[in-house]
């Protein structure tokens, strides 16, 4: 058993890695700034909702087509895609001058930032012997982003203006292309690494019944993390004495999310060591009370709770991303991971628009039960899934 990273597969993890966590501090930047937003365009939380909705759509729908693109012409070249088109979006956000054209930009921003995943993942999978561990490095990366998204956010929001975020973000994205082209080789190899063990034919029907459980974990992490910061910016802005609740729920947010790099650390480690499915069962269950302590409205509770449930949702990334190479052919990786991820974040945005409704007639508490429902089911789905693959 190989236990060792060889000197490539570091730099592909390094690489997709701070690619990873520019993916998602972008995409957390506008949950941290809503209350900024809200004053700023003149609009509700349902309207607000739908804005993020359309941007989330955007970053699942992309992964299709980038993961059938990925088999053309190599991660390498669509990471390339993603890092300037995402500037590019990131500096029309900046010069908005309304809620229109700041969608317009998002919408850009989300379809630049699906291309990551089926590209690095692809590439992980199949250059990297140690798949779970692999993916789970990439996740703490993607963790990362997510805790510093809203906190960078709520900092800009607070200090100077909410625009100096995204600007932060395209300079990143620039800088990061140069580093690609440095660094990652041109051909990376579009087989799996020898001793990458890998099925010859797509196993379909294990493959289906995980896409649901994606696809139900996706609508409850883009509900969850669209609405705690707003949930903490209305429950915690005593306990941290901050001098403002966006602060207070960026801050907060970004407690309850650096949570998630152990989770990935752990889960990675798990996934090489245990068979996946029972692990993935537990997984499910526990997301259920977690989520339910905080429709009971308890802030200081929530925050605890909050950071459990980002352990535990967090582990589960790396042993799902390595399920998906156990049930799929090399040649069919990429579009594997471009729908996954189409179901995790585009079918998963709905819950950011649902949430919206949600929120303004029943309060952002009510959010969280919902995405506890739905959990409900992912437990079925991911016992199933357990049943069919024994």
């Amino acid at each position: 058993m190989h236990t060792m990273l060889s000197r490539e597969s570091k730099i592909i993890l390094l690489l997709t890695g701070v690619s990873h966590f520019s993916v998602h501090a972008s995409m957390l930047i506008f949950p941290a700034i809503m209350a900024t937003l809200k004053e700023e365009f003149q609009v509700g939380l349902d309207t607000l909702g739908w804005m993020y909705m359309l941007s989330s759509f955007m970053f699942g729908l992309g992964a299709i087509p980038a993961g059938y693109v990925e088999r053309k012409i190599g991660g390498r070249r669509l990471l390339y895609i993603f890092q300037l088109g995402a500037s590019l979006a990131a500096l029309t956000i900046v010069l908005a001058p309304n809620g229109t054209i700041m969608t317009a930009g998002m919408m850009l921003m989300g379809l630049s930032a699906s291309i990551h995943h089926p590209a690095a993942l692809t590439i992980i999978s199949r250059q990297v012997r140690q798949t779970s561990r692999g993916m789970g490095y990439h996740g703490i990366a993607g963790s990362l982003g997510l805790a510093s998204g809203p906190l960078l956010a709520a900092w800009f929001a607070t200090a100077l203006d909410w625009r100096f975020a995204y600007g932060t973000m395209a300079l990143l994205w620039i800088l990061l292309a140069a580093t690609t082209a440095m660094l990652i080789p041109k051909h990376h190899g579009m087989e799996d690494a020898a001793g990458t063990p890998t099925p010859p034919t797509t196993r379909r029907r294990p493959l289906f019944a995980y896409y649901v459980v994606a696809a139900l974990i996706g609508l409850t992490f883009t509900g969850f993390t669209t609405y705690i910061p707003i949930y903490f910016n209305e429950n915690l802005g005593q306990l941290f004495s901050a001098p403002s609740g966006v602060m207070a729920g960026g801050f907060a947010t970004m407690l309850v999310l650096l949570a998630g790099i152990p989770g990935q650390f752990i889960g990675g480690k798990w996934g090489d060591s245990y068979s996946k499915t029972p692990l993935l069962i537990v997984i499910c269950l526990i997301h259920i009370p977690l989520l339910l302590v905080f429709r009971a409205g308890l802030g200081e509770l929530a925050l605890l709770s909050g950071i459990i449930l980002s352990f535990v949702h967090f582990m589960y990334q790396p042993i799902g991303n390595a399920m998906i190479a156990e049930y799929t052919s090399s040649s069919s990786r990429g579009i594997g991971y471009g729908f996954s991820f189409f179901l995790s974040f585009g079918v998963g945005s709905l819950a950011s628009g649902v949430g919206g409704v949600v929120a303004v007639h029943y309060g952002v508490a009510a959010v969280f039960l919902f995405v506890a429902v739905v959990m409900v089911a992912a437990t079925l789905v991911s016992l199933y899934l357990h049943r069919i693959t024994q």
